[in-house]
């Protein structure tokens, strides 16, 4: 992202810094890559580093499917009952060694903060409103934002409304932008689908000035682990920097279109190690007089790629339901029914949002996917025209 600055902040990096009372703020580096990447300086009220309980937590149990078989997916999510907080709600259904992707219904909320160690975390939501506190400051959500939380961010995410849903990456590498987008300087070019207008940056309120004890939960290493503060995490004054936890909508996306069909790299709006992230949104359909606006039969030989359908109608197929997820692993083709070609051509446009992970390394599908999974699915191609 750009640089962004917000709160008090000194003249310059490293120098003198004085509280009211006189002594000195603590000047803390969050950097994703050591010294050397992106990063921010917070000035924090107390030393984040004055944690007075620390406490071994719950081993984080991702369970592996014993389930051999290469063959197309069809996850229906809808129904997934309801519960949990935004953390402990989250049900994985696939992953690798770059990505994990799930479902959460959260019906209750955080009485702790939570930071994750090892993950970039990208949030989608489909259902419900709510804000986020963090270090960076407060950020409200609602349908259809994109939340990016860089890893070791510390935050407390809670929601509003009673229906909430939503799906989740959390990447073992950083989540940026497609560098076809971005000038030498990072500045959003003219063919990019979006620019840094688009964006929702954190807001005030920054600083808790709260004492007594404050639970942050850590997870890394697999698990999590229980820190006790004597003060509220969120006690920055004021911080400056270049990574930092952002919102974009996909409402907010502009496709980009043209005569014949364009292939999928026109919709990525994201990129991640060995990963790319796209959004599917209402466009006007191909405008070659002889057109065939349906997508084509394609192999994903070096790729898996998971749909999430978040709303409209998806007009490749028959079948497809309100927060459904498809897993295409590579290796086999897949493309659209019997008769959608044919039916689509003279179509003028599309009303449909979906929500793309293509991965470049083979996905594991858990246990609880398979407690999801509709077998008649990679049959579903054998329906008459």
């Amino acid at each position: 992202m750009y640089y962004h600055a917000l709160g008090k902040i000194p003249h310059k990096r490293h120098t003198i810094f004085r509280r009211p009372d006189g002594e000195l703020y603590t000047e803390e580096l969050f950097g994703a890559e050591g010294f050397h990447g992106n990063s921010s300086l917070l000035y924090h009220h107390h030393m984040p580093t004055r944690v007075v309980k620390i406490e071994e937590g719950a081993e984080v149990i991702v369970k592996k499917a014993d389930e051999k078989t290469l063959r197309h997916r069809l996850l229906k999510t809808k129904d997934v009952p309801a519960g949990g907080d935004p953390i402990t709600g989250r049900k994985v259904l696939m992953f690798n060694n770059d990505i994990q992707i799930g479902t959460a219904r959260p019906n209750g909320n955080m009485d702790y903060f939570y930071r994750n160690g090892e993950h970039d975390e990208l949030i989608f939501i489909h259902e419900g409103e709510g804000h986020i506190q963090s270090v960076f400051g407060r950020l409200d959500f609602g349908y259809g934002d994109y939340i990016f939380l860089p890893r070791g961010t510390t935050y407390q995410m809670n929601f509003e409304t009673d229906d909430n849903r939503f799906l989740f990456a959390e990447s073992t590498g950083p989540i940026e932008f497609p560098k076809r987008y971005l000038s030498e300087m990072g500045q959003f070019m003219e063919n990019s689908p979006f620019c840094e207008r688009d964006f929702r940056l954190p807001s005030e309120q920054l600083f808790f000035p709260e004492e007594g004890e404050f639970e942050v939960r850590i997870k890394k290493g697999g698990r999590f682990h229980h820190y006790t503060f004597d003060h509220h995490p969120c006690d920055v004054v004021g911080w400056d920097g270049y990574l930092y936890p952002w919102i974009f909508n996909i409402k907010d996306f502009e496709p980009i279109t043209g005569r014949i069909h364009q292939p999928p790299p026109v919709h990525q709006t994201f990129r991640g190690h060995n990963y790319v992230v796209c959004s599917f949104c209402p466009r006007k359909f191909d405008y070659h007089p002889e057109s065939i606006p349906a997508p084509y039969n394609h192999s994903n030989v070096d790729s898996d790629e998971m749909i999430y359908y978040v709303e409209g109608d998806f007009m490749s197929r028959e079948g497809i339901g309100y927060a459904d997820i498809t897993l295409h692993p590579g290796g086999i083709p897949h493309g659209p029914q019997p008769g959608k070609a044919e039916a689509s051509i003279g179509a003028e446009e599309t009303d449909e949002y979906a929500v793309m992970i293509d991965t470049f390394h083979p996905m594991y599908v858990t246990e609880e996917a398979m407690r999801l999974d509709d077998p008649s699915y990679p049959y579903s191609w054998l329906e008459d025209e």
